[in-house]
């Protein structure tokens, strides 16, 4: 029985390396991971098992079922597409274009929330107000007092004939299922994503849907960092939880619609489509914004893709807020060449992790590699800094769910709102200097000088930046 189980485990190991060198990832990952099983083969199997496997030629749903929501948002908003952008940024639309099919509208009143309270009694009033549909998406769903009154407000929608969807990530709401068969119970329509029933061996783990994302009556719809906690509203360990969303009124809405209807088609198996979820609206602003999602089962690494083209186009300055700092190679080689080219690189992160100790540490083993190439870093003290923005010459900007971080670049499924309006950019600019008041400035030859002890416990952390 023994050999029986050594020939099986070596033959398993030999098939997966096998597949490895075939996939042609990044030399480095590939013997990473060569290494991994070899050393490890029963454990190295495991974890590669969880958190190695490539997805990139999968796919949540045919390419042609979202070709046809599209084209329901070109019929609805046809004269809100925009062929050209202001400010020289057409080649950004462009590129979120071929990378994502996401389309450029105009016309849209876009409002910024730097609260977690003014947000939610917003969106409080929207549901309210709500006459068809209702489709909400979220990371995490507390079941709190902030998680209650939603779950209330979607019920009292279901009560009076709104139909309501709700999706949730599996991993990372194990606990609270209780709160939605409290939902389900009462005529929500609610389904996990990718569930998952013993997170160490299910493959989907490290494959999280973290996307932000509502949409009220094909009309209105909200993005951005902000989850349902009460922690969001009262802050932590005595201070304020800071967070960036927005709400869109207007045609970028129906791109929203299109990114949940797609992830519902996934976990329901239900295809919802037709002009009643993407209705006409017409000129509700000025801002132009395209929605783009993005997953480890995509082609490309769309958000990142945007992201960077931000950071590389940039003249004068670029300033972005994230909870984490653990880029990408790509990204972080096109942030330090930005601030040695001389443009106003700046970044806000907080002091303190929400959850754990090696997301913080592998942060802070990258800021002297940004500080030497000029980038400024500041550690924001106020409290938790959970907000995700990227603001670039007053121009142009982007909000949403994905995190300065492999894991938002490579693994999760993400949404992104790219803004094109100078009236919002001055506002999130405005944002992010009202932060640097709240925040340490980091002295690069103190930041040098910290002891040989940190160093190597940052770099350690390190090690696990892909699955952090």
């Amino acid at each position: 029985m023994e050999t029986f189980v050594q020939i099986v485990t070596i033959l398993a190991l030999v098939s997966v390396i096998i597949v490895l060198i075939s996939q042609n990832r990044h030399p480095v990952s590939t013997l990473a991971w060569i290494l991994i099983l070899c050393l490890l083969p029963g454990l190295g199997l495991v974890l590669y098992y969880v958190f190695g496997t490539h997805k990139k030629k999968s796919r949540l749903v045919k390419d042609s079922r979202i070709s046809e929501r599209k084209d329901q948002v070109v019929a609805a908003n046809e004269n809100s597409i925009r062929r050209e952008l202001p400010d020289g940024h057409s080649d950004i639309a462009s590129l979120l274009w071929m990378t994502n099919k996401a389309l450029p509208l105009g016309d849209n009143d876009i409002k910024v929330y730097t609260k977690f309270d003014d947000m939610f009694g917003d969106l409080l009033r929207d549901l309210a107000a709500a006459r068809d549909h209702v489709h909400i998406e979220f990371y995490i769903f507390e079941d709190d007092e902030i998680g209650r009154r939603l779950g209330e407000a979607l019920i009292a929608l279901v009560q009076r004939g709104v139909e309501v969807r709700v999706i949730y990530d599996s991993a990372a709401n194990l606990t609270r299922a209780k709160f939605y068969r409290w939902l389900r119970k009462n005529g929500v329509k609610v389904k996990a994503f990718m569930p998952v029933i013993l997170p160490i061996l299910s493959p989907t783990t490290n494959n999280r849907n973290h996307r932000k994302a509502v949409v009220i009556d094909g009309k209105v719809g909200y993005t951005g960092g902000m989850n349902i906690a009460t922690r969001y509203s009262k802050g932590i360990r005595g201070g304020v939880w800071r967070d960036t969303h927005i709400r869109i009124a207007g045609p970028a809405a129906a791109e929203i619609q299109t990114s949940f209807l797609v992830d519902w088609e996934f976990c329901a198996k239900e295809y919802v489509n037709g002009s009643r979820y993407y209705p006409h609206i017409g000129r509700c602003g000025n801002a132009i914004a395209q929605i783009a999602t993005s997953g480890p089962m995509d082609e490309w690494n769309v958000t990142m893709q945007g992201m960077m083209r931000m950071i590389t186009q940039a003249k004068e300055y670029v300033y972005i807020e994230s909870p984490y700092l653990i880029p990408t190679e790509p990204v972080l080689m096109a942030l330090r060449n930005a601030a040695l080219s001389g443009v106003d690189v700046r970044l806000i992160v907080p002091i303190q992790g929400d959850r754990g100790i090696l997301v913080p540490l592998a942060t802070r083993s990258y800021v002297e590699d940004v500080l030497v190439a000029g980038v400024k870093v500041y550690f924001y003290k106020k409290g938790y800094l959970h907000s995700k923005t990227l603001v670039a010459d007053g121009t142009m900007a982007t909000v949403g769910s994905t995190n300065l971080d492999v894991r938002s670049f490579e693994q999760n499924f993400e949404i992104n709102a790219f803004i094109y309006d100078r009236e919002v950019a001055q506002t999130l600019k405005e944002a992010f200097m009202k932060d640097i008041e709240d925040s340490v400035p980091v002295d690069i030859r103190r930041w040098e000088a910290r002891s040989k002890w940190s160093r190597f416990k940052e770099s350690f952390a390190r090690l696990f930046s892909p699955v952090l």
